[in-house]
């Protein structure tokens, strides 16, 4: 807030004083008197405005030039809270990056594991847990199978005859 303070000066006018003697003038009347002292103050008058209306604008360019650089200063505020922002954002999905890598790579890993695991089981199961046993026939017409399967304790017993086509 601008305030203007203009203090009341009284203008006194000094006649330059001349080198030469000149004749003394009879002194002035009561209305010249009141004439200059009316134009004295008008002269003030007119002076104390002059320096309001300056007063005044230098207020209102002030206060202009404050509003122009507080907003420069908010808006260099914002950009820099915007960069810091999107720094802060491309390190959070770095390091979110670089966390998924990590855990895939270990997943892989680790079911890699489980594969060679599981093979090494289902052929050392198979090779230790069963085996097959069996018998055929063969005659002109007909194929006749017998085929014991041994799963630990259980037996699985197939038996068959497939026939065959007789072609002449």
């Amino acid at each position: 807030m601008c305030q203007i303070i203009i203090e009341e000066v009284e203008v006194h006018q000094k006649k330059a004083e001349s080198k030469s003697p000149k004749p003394k003038k009879k002194p002035p009347s009561d209305t010249d008197r009141a004439a200059k002292k009316i134009q004295a103050w008008w002269r003030g008058t007119l002076v104390r405005r002059t320096l309001l209306h300056a007063a005044l604008r230098a207020c209102i360019i002030q206060c202009w030039w404050r509003k122009v650089l507080a907003r420069m200063l908010e808006k260099r505020r914002l950009t820099a809270l915007e960069l810091c922002v999107r720094q802060e954002w491309a390190a959070i999905t770095l390091q979110s990056w670089v966390r998924m890598w990590l855990i895939r790579r270990r997943y892989c890993r680790l079911l890699n594991a489980v594969r060679i695991i599981q093979i090494n089981w289902r052929w050392h199961s198979c090779h230790t847990r069963g085996f097959f046993h069996g018998t055929y026939e063969l005659t002109t017409s007909q194929l006749r199978l017998e085929l014991d399967i041994i799963l630990g304790s259980q037996i699985c017993r197939i038996t068959d005859c497939i026939p065959f086509p007789i072609k002449n």
